[in-house]
């Protein structure tokens, strides 16, 4: 395993070594300045995003689940992911979530040496039945976690689909993965700190992999999040607000549409423009697995 100094990540950034002795307006700017290279890193990275999204998309379709894995900041956020796509696209959480190397508590509070052993990565994902329709997501900045490298040899191993999202163009995750997305944002801020501008590399890549192939599967009519679970007055309000851009109606009618649709988005589309009743809609829904337009072409 190489050397930490060599890394991209754990250099010394020299536009920021005075960064302790400016005002508090010149910090926060030389925090910006960084942060507007993340995007043009992630963009050259953009054929691997979407070879991922494909390729993510088909097992999502045939029953394979979305699984997140890391250790420390990167592990938390595989696990926000995950855990967004249950409210946002109507997902089962046992269809995608995050494992975080030290368990649950290691979401609040860091869990010393978790990160470094390879055996806890593979006990983990026998833990919740690893099997080759699955998707395997390794986030580590360094790319040289061996937590994360382990759970992706050990993807490859099954068969599942091993996906790396590092930092570091030539890491070791990198080429034990099978796709590998490594947007190189250069030096920290703050040297080593790798919460910040690979931390947010990292968000914006996950963001890409999971609504990319909510997208490709259907989850998504025009740009609407239609499978949208409205469980609270804002989500209901937003499912109703919806329903009045896509339909052309006022709120008053898109909110009672809501209502006779069981407040499914989905439903309710498909109600109004194939003059069906509610469980025809749901009924063409539930075979085209949730994709509108497909369940339109079967009414």
């Amino acid at each position: 395993m190489e050397n930490i100094h060599s890394l991209t990540t754990e250099g010394v950034n020299p536009n920021t070594k005075d960064i302790d002795r400016v005002s508090t307006l010149e910090m926060v700017k030389m925090i910006n300045e960084e942060d507007k290279n993340v995007a043009l890193a992630v963009e050259k990275e953009l054929p691997n995003i979407a070879k991922a999204v494909d390729e993510m998309a088909e097992r999502f379709k045939k029953g394979g689940r979305i699984i997140y894995i890391g250790a420390g900041s990167s592990g938390r956020l595989g696990t926000m992911d995950a855990v967004e796509l249950t409210p946002t696209y109507n997902v089962d959480p046992d269809l995608a979530f995050g494992i975080l190397a030290g368990g649950e508590k290691a979401m609040y509070r860091a869990v010393e040496g978790a990160e470094d052993s390879r055996e806890l990565a593979v006990e983990d994902l026998k833990n919740v039945s690893l099997c080759e329709e699955d998707i395997v997501i390794g986030v580590a900045a360094s790319g040289r976690t061996p937590y994360t490298i382990s759970a992706c040899e050990y993807a490859n191993e099954v068969g599942a689909l091993s996906i790396a999202v590092t930092c570091n163009g030539n890491s070791e995750m990198a080429k034990v993965a099978k796709i590998s997305i490594a947007p190189v944002v250069g030096p920290e801020v703050v040297s080593g700190s790798t919460r910040m501008k690979a931390g947010t590399a990292q968000k914006m890549v996950l963001n890409m992999l999971s609504t990319g192939t909510m997208i490709k599967i259907g989850k998504v009519y025009h740009n609407f999040m239609v499978n949208v679970q409205p469980t609270n007055e804002k989500l209901v309000k937003r499912a109703s607000n919806m329903l009045a851009n896509l339909l052309n109606l006022n709120i008053e009618d898109a909110s009672k549409r809501l209502e006779d649709a069981d407040m499914s988005v989905a439903t309710a589309i498909i109600m109004y423009e194939k003059k069906v009743d509610c469980t025809a809609a749901k009924d063409a829904l539930d075979k085209a697995q949730g994709n509108i337009l497909n369940a339109m072409e079967l009414l």
